[in-house]
């Protein structure tokens, strides 16, 4: 009988430990009572673990997702020779993203959009785009030349061969981007919480205000076994796709 790698017993543990800490929580009390005085509370209890976990995950895909759709697109535009052009000035817009702190872009999204979960997207949606387009970008032209004539020997047209062959071959390349794009949004939607928005930033920072050790490892404590998970997940989807040497 084959047995678990530890990568995917390192996984389950992950998983666990998150699933326990978003349902049990109190269970961990003892462990955290150490880190507060006594006339603190040990267990965050302004609002549920689930709740925040669920806002905070519906954060990062609807930012990620977008982001996604739209650097796939305009990375497989510039890859085009229609398109090669336009590449200097979409790697421009897509480094801008990353030029601005997150921080910053809320402080200038706010007084457009107000307070809540649209600025929080806005900055993940500008923080993603980076990672995603460039490895679009690196994917499709690392794609061999010898596959390209082998494609258009074969009859294909140019639309067929970017769906049937370019993309297939640059997927695994993509969702490393995406991947990248969902670990770093994951952390970053924690600064989400000082513009009113839902997540476990709310928990880190009600941690920092009353000076409360527990509340913050339980808010990052979360947040990196989510990291953690998507991380191990996505690895292994990327290595299920990339095909053998």
């Amino acid at each position: 009988m084959k047995r678990p790698s530890r990568s995917w017993l390192g996984l389950g543990v992950a998983i666990l430990c998150l699933l326990i800490m978003t349902f049990k929580m109190a269970w961990l009390e003892p462990l955290f009572q150490p880190l507060v005085s006594n006339k603190m509370s040990v267990i965050y209890s302004r609002d549920s673990f689930i709740h925040l976990l669920a806002w905070h995950l519906a954060a990062v895909l609807m930012a990620i997702s977008a982001a996604t759709l739209l650097a796939v697109s305009v990375g497989m535009l510039v890859t085009r020779q229609r398109g090669a052009e336009f590449l200097p000035l979409a790697r421009a817009v897509a480094n801008l993203g990353q030029t601005f702190p997150p921080v910053a872009i809320l402080a200038l999204a706010v007084p457009a959009l107000g307070f809540g979960l649209i600025p929080t997207l806005v900055a993940l949606f500008l923080y993603g785009m980076l990672p995603i387009f460039e490895n679009t970008v690196t994917g499709l032209q690392q794609v061999s030349p010898n596959i390209r004539e082998a494609a258009q020997g074969m009859g294909m047209t140019a639309s067929q061969q970017l769906w049937r062959v370019e993309i297939p071959l640059a997927l695994p390349m993509i969702l490393a981007g995406i991947r990248i794009a969902l670990v770093i949004s994951v952390g970053t939607a924690t600064i989400g919480s000082t513009v009113a928005a839902k997540g476990l930033g709310e928990v880190i920072i009600a941690g920092l205000l009353t000076d409360n050790m527990a509340f913050v490892l339980q808010g990052g404590i979360m947040v990196a076994l989510i990291a953690i998970i998507i991380d191990a997940l996505l690895q292994h989807v990327e290595q299920r796709l990339t095909p053998p040497n």
